[in-house]
């Protein structure tokens, strides 16, 4: 963990969320519910876990005391519990609209080329998150990062479509059976 110096320079050299410095936890609370499935809280304590994991896990006593100097529209400090909670909900959420984006990919729900709309709105959001808070990602790595899930998106629906196809057809097929009478 380190000595209490070394963290209060982890603080003064931290320069997330800089973006949203002045902002009410409302207002960036209000932004994230209209475009995302989390909140204010969910959003900058899981992205402090992240920034402040250690071989053991994420800090979550640092986290949580340090709490209003580390994200600006944090107004108090969490105990480390309120802290585990807070990821553990972000976990939770992001599977969850995990699962709803994939169910309506793989019940062929969209198009293709809806799904590629889907995409680009989804990483148009991500990206400006990243961007509000501060995380940079190399340009090539974002295009591939890109490309890798969109291939898996058109994948899942030519398999999809493939699937009920043959569901269809099996169906079909055991319609057309006859009936076999009974002597």
């Amino acid at each position: 963990m380190g000595d209490p110096e070394d963290r209060t320079e982890d603080i003064t050299k931290y320069h997330k969320f800089k973006k949203v410095e002045g902002s009410t936890y409302r207002r960036v609370n209000q932004f994230l519910r209209r475009h995302t499935y989390f909140t204010a809280r969910e959003w900058s304590i899981a992205r402090l876990c992240a920034d402040f994991q250690t071989t053991s896990g994420a800090e979550m006593t640092f986290i949580g005391a340090n709490l209003p100097e580390l994200v600006p529209f944090m107004t108090e400090p969490y105990t480390p519990q309120a802290v585990n909670q807070a990821r553990d909900a972000f976990k939770k959420k992001v599977k969850m609209a995990g699962a709803t984006f994939l169910y309506g990919a793989m019940c062929g729900f969209f198009t293709p080329e809806e799904l590629d709309d889907l995409l680009f709105e989804s990483s148009e959001v991500a990206r400006f998150l990243m961007e509000v808070e501060g995380t940079t990602l190399d340009i090539d790595d974002e295009i591939e990062r890109e490309d890798k899930v969109s291939e898996v998106m058109k994948s899942i629906s030519r398999e999809s479509a493939r699937l009920l196809r043959e569901r269809s057809r099996l169906q079909e097929d055991s319609e057309e059976e006859p009936e076999e009478e009974e002597e």
